[in-house]
């Protein structure tokens, strides 16, 4: 066995990060969302900030490539052009705060955060205005501080679409694509600071092969009629694992 795979095993509670990998993979899979908000608080019990992010955007790199080439036929490309641009524009202040902020501060925010959301989502709350071109800019600008600071892009780009003219299909199609895009960039930001060492890049990869057999499984699990309680289940798997991250900092446990 590679020296640097032993190192993986070798961390102490890695299973908890590999097996919240496969849940938030099942999520992914039978909800199409989720997957930060599963894996997050959950992950940084276990690793620092920035290694549970990188784990998760490897993983995360993996799991969609399939779908891709699908999305990009099926996506609105002007409407990505200015996600993607505004996105640029704040993933560096986003990744500023990632790099300064404090563990225990990261795993309260991002619990916080995920539940604000998580309630948002059940409210059914929704942009009503016309989608303009400069508010495409700027949910892209939200996702990319948030993605950055985080971990979590999707939620203001999600919120934005339930308002979309766009069909369903070109919606899911632009949400992939995007997704997909903020992982590279953020990899591809890590490597240029010197960032994407080696344990947290083979850990993204050992988290991939769970997620992926989540994806699956969870992907072989849904069911067009049982839609509501699939989003129910996923609620309450999102809630659990927020709170279990609150609970870890509160009680003082890692």
């Amino acid at each position: 066995m590679p020296e640097i795979v032993a190192d993986a095993f070798a961390i102490e509670g890695i299973g908890w990060v590999f097996a919240a990998a496969l849940v938030a993979g099942i999520v992914r899979g039978f909800a199409g969302f989720g997957t930060a908000m599963i894996f997050l608080p959950v992950a940084t019990r276990v690793v620092e900030p920035v290694w549970a992010i990188i784990i998760l955007m490897v993983m995360d790199s993996i799991g969609p490539l399939p779908m891709i080439p699908r999305a990009l036929r099926e996506g609105h490309p002007r409407d990505l052009m200015r996600l993607f641009a505004g996105t640029v524009v704040a993933l560096p202040v986003g990744l500023a705060v990632l790099f300064w902020v404090d563990p225990v501060v990261f795993r309260v925010v991002v619990s916080v955060l995920s539940l604000a959301l998580l309630a948002l989502l059940i409210g059914g709350v929704r942009y009503r205005g016309t989608l303009r071109p400069p508010l495409v800019y700027a949910t892209g600008g939200v996702g990319g501080f948030l993605g950055g600071a985080v971990g979590i892009p999707g939620p203001p780009v999600i919120l934005l679409y339930m308002a979309s003219p766009h069909p369903a299909r070109v919606i899911r199609a632009n949400s992939t694509t995007y997704l997909y895009g903020f992982d590279l960039l953020v990899l591809a930001s890590f490597a240029v600071l010197g960032r994407l060492w080696g344990l947290p890049l083979v850990l993204g990869l050992m988290a991939a092969l769970p997620y992926l057999l989540g994806n699956a499984l969870g992907w072989w699990m849904f069911r067009p009629g049982y839609e509501r309680l699939y989003r129910a289940v996923a609620y309450g798997i999102i809630a659990a694992s927020a709170l279990s991250g609150l609970w870890s900092v509160i009680g003082g446990t890692t």
